[in-house]
């Protein structure tokens, strides 16, 4: 079966590759791209025979060490909105870009020092567990799996954007037909490999990834008149950039300090509440490896985000020189006509700076890239569908591994469908943005109850499920009607929420609301939620009863 799906996603690329021939097809670039698609789909196969169980499914039976698994996060982190994105938005907007790259960084200590040895004690598949420790298990599961697919959807859809347009850029297809071609590719993958797939492939493709960025980094800066020095580099991209100065100045991307501060908020807390980051705690052996993952994560994701600006910069000084202009609609250098959207400007850069076979090798990376990142995404979407909802809310915990994992597999499928459709619609979205919606939502709903689930004593069911849902319904809410969607997708003259970023106003309601519901619980089963903190923390902190406990 994956053998023919397989066949019939290449054979499918290889058509509309050979149809768009006429419009000089990168022969260079299309080889190293199948390489990496049969690559991939080689590891999936094998990850397929070695996955018997629901625990090998979700966390590849918790055999993954520390350095592995803090490759892996790496590999999960640094998505299309990492590399893509932020690149696209310092090449438009200037070194104010960078903002994404200093927010989603900064969530990393939160996760080190508050949250990863107590997330490996407490749970099992995901972080919902933790919250359903001492909560009453049929709502908390309920919220939390709302609130996971909630973050799933919208970090899906950048992803979906960014490998549409790749695939568009490299085979000359309609971006409609490259969205479904990589839904199909991620349905396959994540159907049959489950985390094991998914860990592998996101080490391979963080190493390739890193070692590409720093390779185009040095390549940037070895350019004559660059001279490896940051300050030659920026002096020329100020001198080709339209907004000359300004570029290097803050303020002239995220200007208004509300917006600023809700942006911040989302990236740094935001972290700490995706459901495809906090699985990876629960793929290694115990505690203390999940410190561990934290670690090399932040020390390579961190790596990542310096060479990022000068890849950023680097574009202004390829793209916007009079060479250059072979990158651009009709040969005219215009940041709006930039072929593919800016979201393409590293892609572009790569070809500039390295030639076909660099542009190859980098394309081939980026998507690896998106292809681990969605199937990240899928499997915590399907975890909670298959596991909180079904198996534990349904079931009533009585359902097999066999049924959890058929449940899990027709999930993906859905989700798939719905990525693809989604799509088609944010195609012109700037990809890092949306991920930063993505992150919003995520800070929301699920941070806030994730960490006081952990530190607060007095958190009761009612608090949590009211809260929660407060948290997550004013998030969406704000997004729907905020220029985003409102403006941009149901194309309405003026946007109702004046903000593009909702973080700010619905993590307060969500603290709010979890606070004030659960102090004014009087019921006996907030008697028992609060009963049942000593010993959450005790376990939390010693890793008594917890699998793979060691000695601190």
């Amino acid at each position: 079966m994956l053998k023919l799906f397989t066949l019939l996603s290449l054979s499918s690329l290889a058509l509309f590759a050979a149809e768009g021939a006429d419009k000089t097809l990168n022969m260079n670039a299309v080889i190293m791209f199948f390489i990496f698609i049969v690559g991939t789909m080689g590891i999936t196969k094998w990850a397929a025979s070695k996955t018997k169980s629901a625990e090998d499914f979700y966390t590849a039976g918790g055999g993954i060490s520390g350095f592995q698994n803090g490759l892996a996060i790496a590999g999960d982190y640094m998505s299309a909105a990492s590399f893509l994105g932020i690149s696209g938005m310092i090449f438009l907007h200037g070194f104010d870009g960078m903002i994404y790259a200093i927010g989603f960084l900064v969530g990393w200590p939160i996760i080190l020092f508050l949250m990863a040895e107590k997330l490996r004690n407490l749970g099992k598949f995901n972080f919902t567990d933790i919250a359903a420790y001492r909560l009453d298990e049929q709502k908390i599961r309920i919220l939390a799996a709302f609130g996971s697919l909630t973050v799933v959807t919208f970090y899906l859809i950048a992803q979906m954007v960014g490998a549409g347009k790749l695939i568009e850029l490299l085979f000359h297809i309609p971006y409609a037909w490259s969205v479904v071609i990589v839904g199909a590719l991620m349905i396959i993958y994540v159907t049959f490999g489950g985390m094991l797939a998914t860990t592998w492939v996101q080490i391979i493709k963080a190493v390739l990834l890193l070692g590409g960025v720093t390779i185009m980094a040095g390549l940037v800066l070895a350019t004559t008149g660059i001279n490896f020095s940051f300050a030659n580099l920026a002096e020329t991209a100020v001198n080709l950039h339209a907004k000359k100065d300004a570029i290097l100045a803050p303020g002239s991307f995220v200007s208004d300090p509300v917006a600023s501060i809700s942006l911040g908020l989302a990236l740094m807390l935001g972290t700490a509440g995706l459901p495809h980051i906090l699985m990876r705690f629960f793929t290694v052996g115990n505690a203390k490896e999940a410190r561990k993952s934290v670690v090399y994560a932040t020390a390579f994701i961190g790596y990542f985000y310096l060479i990022i600006g000068v890849v950023g910069l680097g574009a202004v000084v390829f793209l916007l020189s009079p060479e250059g202009a072979v990158f651009f609609k009709d040969g005219v250098i215009d940041m709006k006509n930039i072929i593919g959207g800016n979201n393409m400007a590293a892609v572009h850069l790569s070809a500039a700076v390295g030639g076909d076979i660099f542009l190859g090798f980098i394309a081939a990376v980026s998507f690896a890239t998106i292809l681990a990142v969605v199937a990240g995404l899928t499997l915590a979407a399907s975890n909670s569908i298959a596991h909180d909802l079904y198996a534990i809310v349904i079931r009533k915990g009585k359902a097999t591994d066999a049924e959890e994992m058929k449940v899990s597999k027709r999930t993906v499928l859905v989700i798939g469908i719905v990525a693809i459709l989604l799509g088609f619609a944010f195609e012109n979205q700037n990809i890092a943005f949306m991920v930063g919606l993505a992150f919003a939502l995520a800070a929301s709903a699920n941070f806030p109850i994730l960490i006081l689930s952990i530190y607060w004593s007095k958190l009761t069911t009612r608090g949590a499920f009211i809260g929660g849902f407060m948290g997550l319904i004013t998030a969406v809410v704000l997004v729907v009607l905020s220029k985003t969607v409102w403006v941009d997708i149901f194309k309405f003259e003026q946007a109702i929420f004046p903000y593009t970023q909702p973080a700010l106003f619905s993590i307060a309601v969500a603290f709010i609301g979890i606070w004030f519901f659960s102090i004014t619980d009087k019921s006996a089963r907030a008697e028992q939620d609060k009963a049942g903190f000593e010993a959450q923390q005790i376990r939390a902190e010693t890793g008594i009863g917890a699998d793979g406990a060691v000695d601190h």
